[in-house]
Order: structure tokens, then sequence, then C-alpha cells
């Protein structure tokens, strides 16, 4: 008995599963969908490769090299379908969680590609600063709980040069929320320092939906203005609240402690009704008052780091949403948050996300989308994928391999 039929008698659900998702996939492709669709197998079966041309060496890819990149220049993915097919898959037993990421393909030498523009790269240079010319690409996958490195990538929409990551994010959120299944409790989205909290909740307002916002240990807050005594113009900023100065600190308005295995003693404290002096907003160059946006700011403090010998750091948070937060929920969200950043990295390392050298940055969103697609596939194959593990690897328990463990015994 072959093994594939083995894993079919022993695992009947997921395979009818994975096998429901490619059909799906098959339909959200038009024009070269074959050869679309062959790609896509490739990149899932292949290991790290130096060009996108050794992909069709795979046993899957039965078209020659030629339609490889026919498929990416001519082919055509309708992309509304394939999110909605995307959203249809979460993660299992996962809460409604989601962490939102801009990440850059770098096209430092194609200077006659369109549509490029400069962002911060913290390992490439260019002309000595940490700087690059490429593409950027802003990721919302939804994180869970477990100790491991899986996400559900949810959509993935490229940042043109003239846009702000902000009011792609708001974009991005707000046609998520239609396509989710579960409505019943707030999903909740994670972001990083380089995220402008005040553009978010301004442009989040009205929708149901709570943010979680990393702070910089610089900031300063301010706390509600004392009633005005009816002369002169009344004050907007009340006590202000500096990070960096414990002095500037009032008495919590709660707190939260408990002992993790990981990270020991973790104590959160939180301010309500707090806001920032806003420098970048929508209504700036219109001689209006700035707004002012009244959220929750969290410090999480932890006695250490694991696997790490320097002192643990505090984090800052700045929360907007309804209802009361849930500290002992958000401490660990935002702790999984950098789970988003590993499915990155497996993107460009493992699944030659970034290796294309595509001049036309339409190539690259469908290449992009292709990788997604394949992504999940691995994570709906994991229950059911055999561990081929190199002899010095420690073994994992059955539906506990890694995604870089599952690309290899996915084929």
């Amino acid at each position: 008995m072959v093994w594939h039929d083995l894993a079919t008698m022993m695992h009947p659900d997921t395979i009818q599963r994975l096998r429901d998702f490619r059909n799906e996939l098959y339909l959200s492709f038009g024009k070269r969908a074959d050869a679309l669709f062959e790609l896509c197998d490739a990149a899932v079966t292949a290991g790290l490769s130096p060009s996108l041309a050794y992909l069709s060496l795979e046993a899957v890819h039965r078209r020659g090299w030629g339609s490889l990149y026919a498929a990416l220049a001519e082919g055509r993915i309708d992309t509304e379908p394939l999110r909605s097919l995307l959203a249809r898959h979460p993660l299992d037993n996962g809460q409604p969680i989601y962490a939102v990421d801009v990440t850059v393909w770098p096209r430092c030498a194609a200077e006659t590609s369109p549509e490029r523009a400069f962002y911060h790269h913290s390992t490439r240079h260019m002309k000595g600063k940490p700087v690059v010319a490429g593409w950027a690409y802003q990721l919302i996958a939804q994180v869970g709980f477990d100790r491991d490195s899986w996400t559900a990538p949810m959509d993935m929409q490229r940042v043109y040069p003239r846009q702000d990551t902000e009011a792609v994010a708001v974009e991005q959120i707000r046609a998520l929320l239609s396509r989710l299944p579960d409505r019943q409790n707030v999903p909740l989205f994670l972001f990083d320092t380089g995220y402008n909290s005040v553009a978010l909740a301004e442009g989040l307002k009205g929708a149901s939906v709570a943010i979680l916002v990393r702070l910089r240990c610089d900031r300063c807050f301010y706390g509600d203005p004392p009633p005005s005594k009816g002369r002169g113009r009344p004050f907007r900023h009340g006590a202000k609240m500096a990070f960096k100065d414990p002095g500037t600190w009032t008495e919590p308005t709660e707190e939260y402690t408990e002992q993790d295995e990981q990270y020991g003693t973790v104590r959160v404290r939180a301010w309500s009704c707090m806001h920032a002096v806003a420098r970048d907003h929508p209504t700036k160059g219109t001689r209006g008052p700035r707004p002012i946006v009244r959220g929750t700011v969290i410090r999480v403090e932890v006695s250490r780091l694991p696997g790490w010998t320097r002192k643990p750091q505090s984090l800052w948070l700045f929360y907007y949403g309804p209802g009361k937060p849930d500290l002992a929920l958000l401490w660990r969200a935002y702790v999984h948050r950098f789970d988003v950043e590993h499915t990155i990295r497996f993107f460009k390392q493992t699944l030659n996300w970034t290796v294309p050298r595509v001049r036309h940055p339409d190539q690259a969103d469908r290449w992009s989308w292709l990788i997604l697609a394949a992504y999940t596939q691995l994570r709906l194959a994991r229950a059911c994928v055999a561990d081929q593990r190199l002899p010095w690897e420690r073994p994992l328990e059955e539906g506990k391999l890694t995604p870089y463990r599952v690309r290899r015994g996915f084929p």
C-alpha cells in the first residue's frame, strides 16, 4: 500500500479538506490556470532555488520552463475568491487575533521596474544606508496561542509608493471583516511600532474591531484635561505621562500579574483614557483641531526571556477598541505577534518568495498569491504528513511539525 493511501485511511477529514481547498484554488485561476496551479505545487515541493526556472524541474511541474514565466506574465488570479477561500480556513481552535506587518521585496538593481520605492531594511544596505529599493507588501495573518510558528495568512496587498501603510491596513481590515465567518467575538489586530495608532484608530472608527499597537519607549501620553473654569480657551490635554520618567506616572487603573513557564513573573499595568498628541493625522494642513483618540496605555514587564541571557525590557502598548481590555489576553496575544515574522522569513528563505527577478509588479503580485496558497496547503496537511527528520534533528509529535518539516514531507 502506498503512503498516500495510508494517509487517506488515517486522516480522511484532513485529506478531504486539503482536496477541497485545492479544487477551489484552481477555480480562482483564470488564464493559464494549469500553469499557475503547477507552479504553486512546485513552490510547495521544491526547496530553496537559485532562480525561478529551477522550479520547472520539479516532478509536479509537467510543463517547460517557458510556461512558468508565461504563467506569471500572462496568468490571471481572481483575488477576491482567493481571499474568501483563505478566510474560510482559519487556525484550528484559534481566536480572532490577527497580526499586521509589512515587508519589502528588494529590487535594488531593477531600475526599469515600475512602482518601486525606498524602504528601511535592517540587514541590507544601499550606498551605506539601511535602505533598499523595492516593493512593499502588507500581510494580515491569524496568530494562535500554541507554542509554534504557524499562522493563517488571510490577505496580502502591495503598498504603492504614495500610499500610507495605515490607510492600506484600514482598507484591508474593513474588507476582511466582511469575509470572516465568525463575527461573535470582536477581532483584535496587532501592529508593530512603525504604525501610527491615531491614524489606525481614526480609520477604523465605527468598526467593531480592536487594535493593539506597540509604542516606543520614549513616547508621551496625556490624560483628560481638568474642567474648564469658563474663561479662556479650554485645555485639550491633562497631566503628562512620559514613559521614561516614572515620576509622571499615575496610579494604574488596572493591574494583572501571573506566573508563566517561559517568561517568569509577568506584570501588566494599564492606564485608561489616555491620548497622544497627533503629529500625522488625516486633518493635517486643514487648520482644524487635531483628533484626540483615547485608549488604554499598557506596560508589560517580565522577569526573563526564553532563550536569552540579557535583561528583558518593558513593552509599551496602546489599546483601542470597544469594551474593557483583557490584560491577560492582550499581553499573550502580542507575544505571538512575532509569529508572523517567522512566517515571512519562511516565505523568503524556504518558499522562494523574493527569489524571482521579475520586472513588473503584477508578476510579483501573482507569485505572492501563489506563495500564500502554498503555505496554506502546508498548514492544512500538517496533521497527516510523515516526519522525515534528519539524524541530528529531534523527533516531534504527530501533528506538531514545523512548517519546514511539513514542507519536507509534503511531496
